[in-house]
């Protein structure tokens, strides 16, 4: 064991169970599973792995994980424990199994990307790519208890692919997954629910074809979870998530100039100015800014609130808002409060804010309150605002606060998730009790309108039922209906209060 080694190559000097040094194989090397001695260095053991073997620890060893690809054997994963003996030890991996497909034709759709995030919108994992059929493997980083088991981790995923709209995006929103819903299996402990499998819908026509933008985040404070923005001149954004490792893909970017910003709490890029002409761009990097970052102040108030007792606030990137849906893509952490269950009633601070153009939304989630839509008093119009590239504890006061009121329940479809009907389907809502009528929109994945009714009679307080008036629905196709209640006090019509931002959503079964 002194000097230089006596071993072969790829051996190590080491002590044998007998005290013996003897030359071993370390930990990720070749040996021969069907030797009467494997000669791995202790505590590894010899596993099967092609036409050969590899050295590596058992399940329920020790490991570390900064170099776990070395260490635990084939199928096994170097994972967090509570409660043993040990921090981390190899055991079967979480994994995700599921389809992505097109949501028209029901085909397999290859190469598609999908990632796991958190509850604060964090990339997880890496990112797991899609086979011909559209079937994917992804691997959740899930602590264990001591025998194992999976314990508690609630998280969505997100898939892209070219020539099809992102997911979660437009009317959809991410149904949570459940590290608890993992069942063991020979693979690993696995988790294959309804919402594993992902449906994307083709971009229109008109809008297929476009190249990718890729590249790294390789800030020193996180590289994981960075809402990564392609902004145009024009004003338009094209997104992705930077997965664990950093990596990005931006798909679907017509020709053109852009800037590519990176977004998250606490994060400030440099931005890199790219021009995108008919073929993917590679290798557009972004890393740290020395500029500090800024805050976002601002309040609410909260006017017949019925059920509703307190909201939140998010900022969303400007150039991914759209004025259809009255959505858009928001940075991790750009939330009051940061985190868990709405509770904002009046005054608010978004901290660690990056420069950039921000929608200030209000009342955003489900929380049985939405923004007054009356265009005719203060406080009801949507907000937008810019932090500069600011100056240390720059604070952007917002100069009216966000007035909230009682929603509209929705009784069906879509009043818990995106609900298939059946063609025509009919909506239903709680009555206001205080409206003189109602009317109602419906539109598509795309944004367009399929269908109003700008004249729904009042109801009398039971609750409101309308069937759908428009043109077939088409089969892939998701679609969100929105209700308004109105009153005419003086003969002026005026809006009263609306169903949910993320509420009606619907599809053709």
């Amino acid at each position: 064991p002194s000097g230089s080694s006596p071993c072969d190559e790829g051996l190590v000097c080491a002590a044998d169970a007998a005290g013996d040094d003897v030359c071993q194989v370390p930990l990720g090397g070749s040996c021969d599973p069907g030797a009467d001695e494997s000669f791995c260095v202790a505590p590894g053991q010899c596993f099967a792995q092609g036409d050969g073997g590899v050295c590596g620890l058992g399940e329920g060893a020790a490991c570390d994980p900064a170099t776990a690809d070395a260490q635990c054997g084939p199928g096994l994963s170097c994972a967090e424990v509570t409660g043993g003996a040990d921090p981390y030890e190899c055991f079967p991996p979480v994994l995700v199994e599921g389809r992505v497909f097109d949501a028209v034709t029901d085909t397999g759709i290859e190469g598609a990307q999908v990632i796991a995030l958190d509850d604060l919108g964090s990339a997880i994992t890496d990112v797991a790519v899609s086979a011909a059929d559209g079937t994917y493997t992804l691997e959740v980083p899930a602590a264990r208890d001591m025998d194992g088991a999976p314990l508690p981790l609630t998280f969505t995923l997100r898939a892209s692919a070219a020539d099809y709209q992102t997911f979660p995006g437009g009317l959809r929103t991410a149904l949570p997954l459940y590290t608890t819903d993992a069942v063991s299996m020979d693979a690993g402990w696995i988790i294959a629910t309804p919402p594993t499998d992902i449906a994307l819908v083709p971009l229109p026509a008109g809008e297929t074809g476009n190249p990718s933008i890729s590249g790294t985040v390789t800030s020193m404070t996180r590289v994981a979870g960075v809402l990564v923005v392609a902004e145009s001149t024009a004003g338009a954004g094209y997104s992705a998530v930077s997965a664990a490792d950093g990596s990005y893909t931006i798909f679907n970017v017509p020709d053109g100039d852009y800037t590519v910003r990176g977004y998250a709490a606490g994060l400030q890029l440099v931005p890199v100015d790219v021009t995108v002409a008919g073929a993917d761009l590679t290798g557009v990097d972004l890393a740290d800014s020395t500029d500090p970052l800024g805050s976002i102040s601002g309040s609410i108030q909260i006017v017949n609130p019925g059920t509703g007792t307190a909201t939140s606030v998010v900022l969303v990137v400007a150039s991914t808002f759209d004025d259809t849906f009255v959505r858009g893509e928001v940075p991790p952490g750009l939330r009051a409060p940061l985190t868990g269950a709405p509770s904002i009633t009046g005054a608010f601070t978004i901290d660690g804010v990056p420069a950039g153009d921000y929608v200030v939304l209000a009342a955003f989630e489900n929380d049985d309150l939405v923004r007054d839509p009356d265009p005719n008093i203060a406080g009801t119009q949507i907000v937008t605002v810019t932090m500069p590239d600011p100056v240390a504890g720059t604070t952007v006061t917002l100069a009216t606060s966000f007035k909230v009121t009682g929603a509209l329940d929705v009784i069906g479809p879509g009043a818990d998730g995106p609900e298939g009907v059946t063609d025509p389907p009919t909506f239903s809502w709680v009555d206001d009790a205080s409206e003189d009528y109602y009317s109602i929109v419906v539109y598509d994945s795309y944004g367009n309108l399929a269908w109003e009714d700008p004249m729904v009679p009042s109801s009398a307080g039971a609750d409101v039922m309308v069937t759908y008036g428009g043109p077939p629905l088409e089969a892939g196709l998701y679609y969100q209906f929105r209700a308004t209640s109105w009153r005419t006090p003086g003969g002026m019509p005026g809006p009263i209060s609306t169903t949910e931002d993320l509420r009606g959503v619907f599809f053709l079964q």
